[in-house]
């Protein structure tokens, strides 16, 4: 029997339509960026991993539940990356209007749950605050932004603690997932750039930092030469393959989960009758 299809816009209308009003039809919407990612790494590199990840999580789910995704977001918010050639930034105003339209449009087809599937770390707040306001606009919808490295268990086994802290921007670890998932796409140099000296003036005072608790609104020339914001020089295809099993295996778990319950609660739960009979 054919596996049936997870990409919604591979349905046809009727498939969409009964897609969409099945209970606990929840849609994956995968984004990426068109931005540089130092020497030896694709402008797409984002988009490759939310897409590659995705799809392999989907495969790995019970056929029948209630979940597509759409196709990838591939050009993103990027500006920190502007001054490096082949970057392309959309800008905010312009992604939570898209966001705010095609979700607006999803619910009106009868969609109960938009996940923002999103490997970009420089959109991640822009997508929440996207999530919020069109949360606000359609209350029978929930929506969940997500980023695909975040909450992953088993990262501190596989990467040093110094790439795990200020790792951000292709270094160890986007250079050897990226080997493991399109090695075609990957080029010889391995930076290792963006790290201030110790006692620098770059270095950031106490308790400060690029991110985190308390971050800076950094540019990526601000701190870099090359682009990459880490160390590149470990990256291997055998540790992209160790990083790819445990994304894959943590996203599935949290889909399951996820199709499993009724959460989040949205006003149309919520405007249920309960089956609890008050106590006289």
């Amino acid at each position: 029997m054919d596996q049936p299809r997870k990409r919604f816009d591979q349905l046809t209308w009727p498939e969409a339509s009964c897609a969409a009003s099945q209970p606990g039809a929840t849609v994956i919407w995968p984004f990426g960026a068109c931005e540089q990612h130092g020497p030896q790494l694709p402008l797409s590199t984002d988009a490759v991993f939310a897409e590659g990840i995705l799809d392999s999580v989907l495969r790995g789910l019970e056929p029948a539940l209630p979940i597509w995704r759409l196709p990838c977001q591939a050009i993103g918010f990027s500006p920190e990356h502007q001054n490096f050639p082949g970057t392309l930034s959309l800008s905010a105003p312009l992604l939570l209007d898209l966001v705010d339209q095609v979700g607006t449009q999803l619910a009106e087809m009868g969609v109960q749950r938009l996940v923002l599937f999103n490997a970009h770390g420089g959109q991640i707040g822009l997508l929440q605050v996207a999530a919020r306001q069109l949360r606000a606009r359609c209350p029978s919808l929930a929506v969940l932004p997500c980023f695909l490295w975040s909450g992953v268990e088993g990262l501190a086994d596989l990467l040093p603690e110094q790439e795990l802290a200020h790792g951000l921007h292709a270094g160890q670890a986007e250079t050897s997932l990226m080997l493991q998932m399109a090695p075609e796409l990957v080029g010889s140099a391995r930076p290792v750039d963006g790290r201030p000296a110790p006692g620098s003036a770059q270095e950031p005072p106490a308790g400060w930092s690029l991110e985190g608790a308390a971050p800076c609104a950094w540019l990526t020339d601000d701190l870099s030469a090359t682009g990459v914001i880490g160390d590149a020089r470990q990256a291997s295809a055998d540790l992209g393959r160790c990083l790819q099993d445990r994304l894959i295996n943590h996203w599935q778990e949290r889909f399951q989960a996820l199709l499993a319950s009724d959460w989040p609660p949205t006003q149309s739960l919520l405007s249920q009758p309960s089956n609890i009979t008050p106590k006289s």
